[in-house]
């Protein structure tokens, strides 16, 4: 994967080409809200991500320092996805781009997809 390095036009410019994509945001939502969780949880709490994509995100996610992802020596092997120190900082960043969200939510009477614990 190629070190993605700018040049950049502006902060959102830079902080987008970490969080930019459809399952990205809502990766780093599920992992603040449930905390540590495996590949299959992820996939489950997320409706509508193919395993290719949710592979791919995490990687990336991973990649960029966001994300931290822990093997473990065993059979069948166990792999656990978290949020590291800068990923939680990235989140708090959105937190406000969520209450928004909310809002509009709110404002236009969207419906709000459940989400499986």
């Amino acid at each position: 994967m190629s070190e993605r390095r700018g040049p950049y036009l502006c902060g959102i410019d830079a902080a987008m080409d970490v969080v930019g994509g459809k399952w990205k945001a809502l990766i780093l939502w599920d992992l603040d809200t449930h905390g540590t969780r495996r590949f299959g949880q992820l996939r489950r709490g997320l409706p509508g991500v193919s395993e290719k994509v949710l592979i791919q995100q995490l990687r990336e996610l991973e990649h960029d320092d966001v994300v931290h992802r822990e093997v473990y020596a065993e059979v069948p092997p166990r792999v656990e996805y978290s949020l590291t120190a800068f990923g939680v900082e990235l989140n708090a960043a959105l937190a406000p781009l969520g209450v928004w969200g909310r809002d509009r939510m709110d404002r236009i009477g969207a419906e709000r997809v459940p989400h499986p614990e």
